[in-house]
């Protein structure tokens, strides 16, 4: 089948057209599967996460550990990167991907915990508030016009159960982690957690191979680069001094 060119300046376009393949229109669409079973928009968006800075969180005996890398620049205030985010007293979220899209569902996230704090007079639980956050997300791979969250959440808090670390991917899929990383170093990372996480860690350990983690997936690790915290009942951001005492 021959095509007419009418832009000159695209040159062979007849041999670029017949070489589309025939599901390209289901790329285009959010709400359509592929022939093969596929939602490709979703999968670009995983892509997304992957090119994300490094993050992770780790389970240890009384809470939770998050932890990630953030951007440093001389002139760039280093407050206005936030990459993890508090939810209540009990519960935060540490993001890989485009964090305004994190930003969203962690407001999000703020006013649910907030409306069930009020109306029920207890901290909401983990796995309630993971399932929100879930919901959310897959709500924009099922409509035309939507395109998916191009990141992925691991959801760190403790409640009545225990602690709990949950991730939360594009197509709104829920995990729960014993230790887990995201971003572009995800792969070696997690090898790595596989290897030296163990049961009834404590605190002070968590941190230590937080940051031992990090160092495996990023390049120029140091005090000012990474962003830690804790929740065990009480969420806190480490300081640059503590950061520096744990790296040594």
């Amino acid at each position: 089948m021959k095509y007419l060119n009418i832009n000159p300046k695209i040159k062979d376009i007849e041999s670029m057209v017949e070489i589309l393949p025939e599901y390209m229109g289901y790329d285009r669409t959010i709400a359509v599967f592929s022939p093969d079973g596929r939602l490709f928009q979703v999968e670009y968006a995983k892509e997304a996460v992957k090119k994300g800075a490094t993050s992770l969180g780790i389970v240890f005996k009384d809470g939770v550990v998050l932890a990630t890398v953030k951007p440093v620049d001389d002139l760039l205030v280093s407050q206005s990167t936030e990459k993890i985010f508090q939810i209540d007293d009990h519960l935060a979220a540490v993001a890989a991907g485009y964090l305004a899209d994190a930003r969203m569902l962690a407001n999000l996230a703020r006013i649910k915990a907030q409306i069930h704090r009020l109306t029920y007079d207890e901290p909401i639980d983990v796995w309630q508030l993971a399932r929100i956050i879930g919901d959310r997300m897959q709500l924009s791979t099922l409509y035309a016009g939507l395109r998916p969250f191009g990141v992925t959440l691991l959801i760190g808090g403790t409640d009545l159960k225990g602690p709990h670390l949950i991730e939360s991917d594009p197509s709104g899929m829920l995990f729960e982690w014993l230790a887990y990383a995201i971003g572009r170093g995800a792969q070696v990372v997690n090898k790595f957690l596989k290897q030296k996480w163990k049961p009834d860690m404590s605190e002070e350990e968590a941190i230590k191979l937080a940051i031992e983690a990090l160092k495996k997936g990023e390049k120029d690790v140091d005090e000012k680069s990474l962003e830690i915290a804790v929740i065990d009942q009480k969420f806190r951001i480490l300081n640059q001094e503590e950061i520096k005492r744990f790296l040594g």
